[in-house]
């Protein structure tokens, strides 16, 4: 049995108490509760940039990947005072949540030192939930399908966005499927990403019916790629760059580069594109944040992508379905 060990901290002119930090975590390489605050205290310049202001689903693994696991959208009680939230109005509970906002240092150490592993952000600020600042398709392999597909589909995606004056970036979801991020950082609506994620999933679907799908009917999933477009919601969190994952060793969702998603495809070999905390850690010493075109890079959903995908009638649709879902509004950022 793991010693029990507690120490005292002082980060950035905040205590915390760091508690059990030999229990193991990732059993089957015996990585520690201390190796996980280890890595997201080394990451935190490269993460922080990406979790700052977006309101935080935590994922936490208090006894390990293996055990028993909870989502928590309520920021814990016990949280210290200085860790900030946000007011979130939930319609389904019928009540305020408040969700986390990981700002700094000092409050990633804490949620780690609480066994949260993965970080799941909204892709909204807090200050303006209804406008996304990016578009998202997450990519996801049915077996015998693997990141090596999803590398075939997500440089095709990438060759239409270029034809559409668009830039996008790629990570690994840390899992098995990739995921392509198109930054916006302007003036834009979930109807209209909805509109145009869901109209490229289903134009891939109709021109290749063999590699992708645009629905999540486990039936239609074997051997081909899901192009998984519902992300794209005011309501939902997304797995954040360079958070862990709970495999069975501890996988990061990783930027990488056109060139390497190529390579990937080029090869078959979907290892290439599998990286832990330590290679991470690595890659940004050497490479910096690949994913920083996704906070800086401004760029404006073009009119012909809305037309290409159906246009007004088809934002119309989206926009009455999501009224008929029941009132949900969020409140403005607050520091509870």
């Amino acid at each position: 049995m793991a010693k029990e060990t507690a120490v005292e901290v002082v980060i950035e002119g905040r205590t915390l108490k760091l508690t059990n930090l030999e229990k193991v975590l990732y059993p089957e390489v015996g990585f520690t509760k201390g190796q996980v605050i280890d890595y997201y205290t080394r990451i935190a310049p490269a993460i922080l940039p990406h979790t700052k202001n977006h309101p935080l689903t935590l994922k936490r693994y208090p006894n390990g990947v293996d055990a028993e696991f909870f989502y928590e959208k309520n920021c814990p009680k016990h949280r210290p005072p200085w860790v900030e939230t946000a007011t979130v109005w939930s319609g389904g509970n019928n009540r305020d949540m408040y969700y986390c906002l990981c700002q700094d240092l000092p409050t990633l150490v804490w949620l780690a030192q609480i066994a949260t592993l993965e970080f799941h952000t909204s892709l909204s600020l807090a200050s303006n939930l209804p406008e996304p600042r990016t578009m998202v398709f997450d990519l996801d392999p049915g077996p015998p399908a693997t990141i090596v597909e999803c590398c075939r589909v997500g440089l095709m995606l990438r060759d239409l966005f270029a034809e559409h004056g668009l830039d996008c970036c790629a990570k690994t979801s840390g899992s098995k499927g990739l995921q392509l991020y198109v930054p916006l950082n302007s003036k834009v609506t979930y109807d209209e990403t909805k509109v145009v994620s869901k109209g490229l999933a289903q134009l891939f679907e109709e021109k290749h019916p063999d590699l992708v799908v645009h629905k999540q009917l486990k039936e239609l999933r074997t051997g081909r790629v899901l192009i998984d477009w519902s992300q794209n919601d005011q309501y939902k969190t997304t797995v954040n760059v360079y958070s862990l994952r709970a495999r069975s060793r501890p996988t990061v969702s990783t930027p990488v580069s056109w060139e390497e998603v190529e390579k990937c495809l080029k090869s078959g070999d979907p290892s290439k594109l599998v990286f832990d905390s330590d290679q991470v850690l690595q890659r940004v010493a050497k490479l910096g944040d690949l994913f920083e075109p996704v906070i800086k890079k401004k760029q404006k959903l073009p009119k012909s992508l809305l037309q290409a995908t159906g246009g007004a009638p088809a934002l119309e649709k989206m926009a009455n379905r999501r009224h008929g879902g029941g009132g949900r509004r969020y409140g403005k950022q607050t520091g509870h």
